[in-house]
């Protein structure tokens, strides 16, 4: 390549900023492609390997729509793609929706699990989304060429897509109610539910999501969020798009073996005021900076105006162990930008107002378990993050088990209303049925998240997933607050800890903690898990049963989250195997 071509798209250029304001992301693209800006994608050590304008990617995306045509793929066919940080994949995304074909974005293979596993999870999600054509970078095509034979489907690598002919023809025209994507959840690998989302719903959620960030002239994000999960593919590429900001990009696997590096290409670009991260990320970085760094000398985080929070829980001692290490680079505590959402609703439904900051609420263990105070103990407390307010357009009520909307400070359901919903899950009206109410207004449906919360002078704060919640003797226990009790121990991180209920012989239920062990000896291994049963045991009352596994056996979701409910699974059916304890004789 030549310097010029190195030469990074730039933060502004004389377009005029539209915040979403289009009728389907055919539209959105078009326009993009009218600026200057663009998608530049780093290395690991963060130097600049490609600079991908938006002009380029639309020539790109509108060649690869003609393949697609020729190939066979019409309006509403799905096509799968392997959502590698990369040009090809943001050509081929809007070159399916240039060709009214459903991209269906599915996660590249991890370190964990193994190729078959990856094989194995693949081939599920093909038979899910039923594609015609899975694409898909040249470097995985053992695995994903097996996987699309185990379906039926065709797949080919994208570098040899690229070659086909690309004859003229008319491209078919978008409606907003037309399907523009499906995404699966992230917790989707043995059950999938892809989430059809159409294009009125997107750019709702991406007009909603420039504005609550106050995105602006200059505005720039750095990004090492998967493109196969909902906070990369809509925050960090979709939202990018239609609002017509430039971004620079690490891909997820430099992130994990270098984090570092996220917070050393924000210091380098000037420019940067944006970047999103799950608790986990920031977390991560915390813990790899030395207390007796010089975090001055290498980093300046002063220009991160926007530090948004999501994903997963949000732990206010993670975002202030992250404060605390960073202060002196210049990051500061009101970047920080919590929001909660989903993706049955594309991406968000509650943003923080920028410079607010991370706002916590101190609620007793009772309210959160739902029993009366027991007076014989010292009162408990959890602080509970503020999620943000809801977006413009979109209604949240907390609703009790009966379906009444409950007042403010009292636990429930969290729902939520308005144009960023879900079409529905594709092909599984059951699913759709259980969660999607249609409005008494004949507007739409409301939205059943699945979490629980309350909502305090029109803030949502979110208390956990109410599928995930423990229900002991008629208490109801989180499994955040065990898998927190554990991580107080020494020598143990963020996602070493999996909390979920079993039945035992006696058909009572038990919480059970499975824990990540890196001790070798057998008998510190029992005094290790003695150790995890009394602190669970005096910050919540229980005895629960304790696992130690092997480092790295805990599964997590596409976004890197722990998966409780995968793990429960994998425990019960025995692929997970804990280790082997000395016990006393």
């Amino acid at each position: 390549m030549t310097d010029a071509a190195l030469t990074p798209t730039p933060n502004d250029c004389a377009l005029p900023r539209r915040r979403s304001d289009f009728a389907t992301f055919n539209e959105a693209i078009d326009y993009a492609a009218r600026s200057e800006k663009g998608l530049n994608f780093h290395d690991m050590r963060g130097v600049l390997t490609r600079a991908y304008s938006y002009s380029e990617m639309r020539e790109d995306a509108l060649a690869m729509a003609r393949r697609l045509i020729g190939a066979g793929i019409g309006k509403q066919d799905r096509v799968a793609l392997i959502a590698e940080t990369g040009p090809e994949f943001a050509a081929l995304f809007c070159a399916c929706v240039y060709a009214g074909a459903w991209p269906v974005p599915l996660p590249l293979p991890t370190t964990f699990g193994g190729k078959d596993n990856y094989i194995d999870q693949l081939a599920v999600q093909l038979q899910s989304a039923d594609p015609k054509l899975l694409l898909y970078p040249a470097e995985i095509a053992e695995m994903a060429s097996a996987a699309a034979a185990r379906q039926g489907c065709a797949g080919e690598a994208w570098e040899d897509f690229a070659l086909r002919d690309a004859p003229d023809c008319d491209l078919p025209e978008a409606s907003p109610e037309d399907i523009c994507y499906l995404q699966y959840s992230s917790g989707s690998t043995r059950f999938p539910t892809g989430v059809a989302v159409t294009h009125r719903a997107l750019i709702h959620n991406l007009f909603c999501h420039a504005t609550s960030m106050d995105l602006g002239q200059n505005d720039r994000v750095v990004s090492w969020l998967p493109w196969y999960h909902d906070m990369g593919l809509v925050g960090c590429l979709l939202s990018l798009i239609a609002n017509q900001v430039s971004a620079d990009y690490l891909k997820p696997d430099y992130f994990a073996r270098r984090p570092l590096a996220w917070l050393d290409l924000i210091s380098r670009n000037q420019g940067m005021t944006l970047s999103y991260s799950p608790t986990f990320g920031y977390d991560i970085c915390a813990r790899r900076i030395s207390s007796q760094s010089h975090v001055e000398d290498r980093f300046d985080l002063s220009r991160w105006r926007v530090a948004g929070n999501g994903a997963d829980m949000i732990r206010p001692d993670v975002m202030q162990n992250f404060v605390n290490a960073f202060a002196d680079a210049g990051f500061r505590a009101e970047a920080f930008t919590p929001s909660y959402g989903l993706a049955e609703a594309v991406l968000a439904v509650t943003v923080m107002p920028p410079g607010e900051g991370i706002r916590v609420e101190l609620v007793e263990e009772e309210r959160l378990s739902g029993t009366p105070r027991d007076l014989s103990r010292p009162a408990r407390y959890r602080a509970i993050v503020n999620c943000g307010k809801p977006l413009p357009d979109m209604q949240v009520e907390i609703r009790g088990e009966d379906g009444r909307v409950r007042s403010d400070h009292q636990i429930g359901k969290v729902w939520c209303h308005g144009p960023s919903v879900m079409h529905s899950y594709f092909r599984n009206p059951e699913a759709t049925a259980e969660c999607l109410v249609p409005s008494k207004d004949g507007k739409g449906a409301w939205l059943d998240t699945g979490d629980m919360g309350y909502m305090a002078n029109g803030y949502l704060f979110v208390v956990g997933r109410a599928k995930d919640m423990i229900i002991i003797n008629g208490k109801n226990h989180w499994p955040q607050d065990i898998e927190w009790a554990v991580e107080q121990l020494p020598g143990f991180n963020h996602g070493d800890i999996a909390a979920f209920a079993i039945e035992m012989d006696n058909g009572e239920e038990a919480p059970a903690v499975l824990v990540h062990c890196r001790v070798s000896d057998p008998e510190e291994r029992v005094r290790l898990r003695d150790q995890i049963a009394d602190k669970v045991r005096s910050v919540t009352g229980m005895s629960c049963v304790v696992e130690l596994v092997p480092p790295r056996t805990l599964p997590r979701t596409s976004s890197g989250k722990l998966s409780r409910a995968k793990a429960k699974r994998l425990y019960l059916s025995g692929e997970i195997q804990p280790l082997k304890l000395l016990e006393a004789a």
